[in-house]
């Protein structure tokens, strides 16, 4: 009975079937992702900070959700910030958050509905980039900066460039 072929193939079937269960349950505890932020992971913050990133997210209801990336090296960090929140009247909220740029606020075409780009300095955050802007009801701000005035990675067109890579990213991910 045992070399029976049909019993054969029944067995190496049902082996076959359970071991396939088990990868299938096994898969998604090993891929999980070490932060859960919706609009970038870690690797992309790390590409555009220039080094190994660490995330944290913050969401509690009824504020904006902080995505924040932190890299962290022996003479700096460096630091993107992603937030994004829900406004009834998300223009308006815009042009609120866009008033931190000041006048030197530029327009950035093909982000999003709309959105702005300006220079940040901030004594304790450092030298920076910001995006503002809106995908339908959501309001989205993105920071880039580093606490070196002088900085061989972020420096004035790294942080220009890869804020808008960011800002193209998060974007797409909330349309």
């Amino acid at each position: 009975m045992a070399n029976n072929p049909a019993r054969r193939r029944r067995v190496l079937r049902r082996s076959a079937i359970s071991l396939l269960w088990i990868c299938l349950l096994a898969v998604p505890r090993v891929a999980q992702g070490a932060n859960n932020c919706a609009w970038l992971n870690e690797a992309t913050a790390s590409g555009l900070l220039g080094g190994d990133s660490v995330g944290n997210v913050s969401a509690v209801v009824g504020e904006p959700t902080v995505c924040t990336f932190t890299q962290v090296s022996a003479i700096a960090k460096r630091t993107l910030r992603v937030t994004v929140e829900i406004a009834a009247d998300a223009h308006a909220r815009l042009v609120v958050l866009a008033k931190g740029c000041g006048t030197d606020a530029a327009s950035l075409k093909a982000i999003g509905n709309e959105a702005l780009v300006c220079v940040i300095y901030d004594r304790m955050a450092g030298l920076g980039e910001r995006v503002v802007g809106r995908v339908r009801d959501q309001v989205f701000t993105i920071t880039i900066s580093s606490t070196l005035k002088i900085d061989s990675i972020l420096n004035r067109d790294a942080l220009k460039s890869r804020v808008y890579i960011a800002a193209e990213q998060v974007a797409g991910n909330l349309f």
